[in-house]
């Protein structure tokens, strides 16, 4: 394991560092799964069409060692959806508490970066912390562990409902060249609440750096949380982002991945829908150009009766981009009347875009209702034809069809704020106005 020994050694060194009770064990279980795993490679099945070797080789410094950066509050304006929803704010992976904004929550609802979480809640944050996404998961996840030190915890007590969603803003600029951060953020909603959050990875500065973050969501009984992912980092950073679910029964967990950023990225969902009559809907947006690689891997995991799973991620993918789509549904014997249905649409928009996409069901129950499938294709002639014999021109017609294209998946988001902002982001996608 030559690539990716000087990251476990870091690891050791930030495992052996000074940190409360909780977060100090997993650094050091993070740190000595990593010296096991490395990083993934090619052979390994899930990381088959996606090649890490710009992570492993690259030489980024640890962010719990660099210096908190210094960025305005008007430097974020661009970024909060014109909201003031309650704000936590990290930059260039460390927690800026003069940015965040969290007065704003009721009696019953916590939020608290990780190093006060681990010392005024260490008992209830170390009943969760590493529970659900394990050290020994894959590489990443191990990484992250080892670095474990910034990130939120959150905490939703019965049947509270979050009126906004809480904002999770990570933001790098050029102070953050050649630094990796490892966020873990840990969300909790106990039984019959309601809760939203953004989690949003985005870049002022052209620079490379390694973002690598967990979340860890417990979605109790008659619980719904909403994960949405907007992913627009810098075109020479790299990000891995995974989210991990574990759900109890008649709750719902929705998340949504909109990623547009980053020269190579990859996103996890996993759920596992532990209680009967639960559900989740797990949808995604990913707009990939130049080089840029983007892959997205979920995993449902139906355990019990009567439950339900709707996926659907699409793509848009155009020059020399390559974009990769591995869904799996995994139905245990257990799991009878399981209703689940799944589907991956891509459109190419040049002859060098490539897609390799996988959606797989195995399903070990008789009765059961799961549909699964995935088309590839390309901008449809007839329709451009169409719009420029009514003096629609080219580039704007092109950009109708790919706006109508995405469009459906986007309005599944539940909050019209962020659904017009997503919108206005994928229409300046193909124009040139947005490119990160």
């Amino acid at each position: 394991m030559t690539t990716g020994l000087r990251f476990a050694e870091q690891a050791v060194e930030a495992s052996a560092a000074n940190a409360p009770g909780s977060i100090k064990a997993l650094r050091a279980e993070g740190s000595a799964a990593f010296q096991t795993l490395g990083f993934p490679t090619t052979r390994n099945e899930d990381w088959h069409y996606t090649n890490v070797s710009a992570i492993s080789s690259g030489q980024y410094l640890p962010a719990i060692d660099s210096p908190v950066g210094a960025i305005s509050a008007d430097a974020l304006a661009p970024f909060t959806f014109g909201a003031d929803w309650p704000l936590v704010v990290f930059v260039n992976g460390r927690f800026a508490p003069d940015l965040s904004t969290l007065n704003t929550l009721p009696a019953g609802i916590r939020v608290l970066d990780m190093a006060t979480a681990s010392a005024e809640e260490p008992e209830l944050l170390g009943k969760y912390l590493g529970t659900i996404a394990p050290a020994t998961r894959d590489g990443f996840t191990a990484l992250n562990a080892a670095f474990a030190g910034e990130g939120t915890f959150i905490h939703v007590a019965k049947e509270m409902v979050i009126e906004h969603p809480i904002h999770l803003l990570h933001v790098m600029d050029e102070q953050g060249a050649n630094i990796m951060s490892h966020p873990r953020h840990v969300m909790v909603v106990e039984r019959h609440a309601k809760a939203s959050v953004v989690e949003s990875y985005v870049s002022v500065a052209d620079v490379p750096y390694f973002t690598n973050a967990v979340v860890e969501a417990f979605v109790e009984d008659g619980a719904t949380l909403q994960v949405i992912r907007i992913q627009r980092e810098s075109r020479q950073a790299n990000h891995v982002g995974t989210v991990e679910a574990r759900q109890g029964r008649d709750s719902h967990f929705l998340t949504f991945t909109f990623q547009t950023g980053a020269n190579l990225s990859r996103s996890n969902v996993y759920t596992v829908l532990d209680g009967e009559g639960c559900g989740c809907t797990i949808n995604g947006l990913y707009m990939l150009d130049g080089e840029q690689h983007g892959d997205h891997q979920t995993r449902v995991e139906h355990v019990k009766e009567n439950c339900f799973s709707r996926e659907a991620y699409k793509g848009l993918i155009d020059d020399s981009a390559h974009g990769v789509f591995n869904g799996k549904v995994y139905v245990h014997p257990e799991a009878q009347k399981t209703d689940g249905k799944q589907t991956n649409h891509t459109l190419l928009l040049s002859e060098k875009a490539q897609i390799d996409t996988k959606p797989q069901l195995e399903i070990f129950a008789d009765d059961v209702k799961c549909t699964h499938g995935a088309t590839v294709g390309r901008m449809d002639e007839t329709a451009l034809f169409y719009l420029k014999s009514r003096g629609v021109g080219k580039t704007l017609a092109k950009q109708l069809l790919m706006y109508a294209f995405a469009a459906d998946v986007l309005e599944t988001i539940d909050n019209p704020v962020i659904v017009e902002a997503l919108e206005t982001l994928t229409v300046e996608r193909f124009t040139g106005s947005a490119h990160h």
